[in-house]
């Protein structure tokens, strides 16, 4: 495990696509590295923007891959949108997800006509100019828009994938409403995932393979962000 610069760093927060694995397979030298900190009792949180999977089931998959991760050291963009729509107290919802991460969301009302608050998530092929259009007439007839993330690209077995950052930003280039993100860059999302270690910002490292969303938004954050050189990192674009 390369060491980090010498700070009084006492936890770490950890990316999952590209850093823990890619696709179904794990990133060389990952498993090996959170044995490291369990055996050394360093505490950490896996962070991500992921929308495809529950949480329930994103810690099933670290467990196929070797991690027998907790539910609690995953902290993810789920969470925080929970958090941020109880706080709206009963909102009507419609939900841009899949089956799996949508069950993450049962306790909240739904509707498909006039929804008080719109939660875009990763639905892949079923994005459209139908499904667009009808989106923006929601938002410019009242209804929020609240972005899970607004990923560019992330990486799988087959190379990099366009994210749903592209869709939201066209949403909000039609409507001129700019969308509500909770997920990474956010410092909002990375200062809760250190809150739930009990530790300062200053205290944490982010390790991630994205250089805008992990190690720049940790950054922003106060915290201490470290690039790996795995998933959609590319030399040109660190450079």
């Amino acid at each position: 495990m390369a060491q980090l610069p010498e700070k009084d760093i006492r936890g770490l927060l950890i990316d999952l696509d590209g850093v823990m694995y890619v696709g179904d397979h794990p990133v060389a030298g990952a498993v090996s590295a959170i044995e490291y900190l369990w055996e050394r009792a360093i505490p950490f949180r896996f962070t991500t923007n992921t929308t495809t999977k529950s949480l329930e089931s994103l810690r099933l998959k670290l467990n196929r891959l070797g991690v027998p991760a907790e539910s609690h050291e995953i902290f993810g963009v789920i969470q925080v949108a929970q958090s941020l729509l109880r706080s709206k107290g009963d909102p009507t919802c419609l939900f841009l997800l899949t089956e799996d991460p949508l069950s993450d969301f049962s306790e909240f009302r739904t509707d498909d006509e006039k929804p008080d608050v719109i939660v875009v998530g990763d639905i892949g092929k079923v994005w459209d100019y139908r499904l667009m259009n009808r989106l923006c007439r929601m938002v410019m007839n009242g209804s929020e828009l609240i972005a899970l993330h607004k990923g560019r690209y992330w990486q799988t077995e087959n190379g990099l994938r366009v994210d749903i950052g592209a869709f939201v930003a066209g949403i909000e280039y039609v409507t001129g409403v700019e969308a509500r993100v909770v997920g990474k860059p956010l410092a909002e999302f990375f200062g809760l995932a250190v809150d739930s270690m009990g530790l300062e910002r200053s205290q944490v490292a982010m390790i991630g393979d994205d250089i805008e969303s992990d190690v720049g938004g940790a950054q922003r954050a106060g915290m201490l962000g470290v690039l790996v050189k795995t998933g959609k990192y590319r030399a040109e674009i660190a450079a």
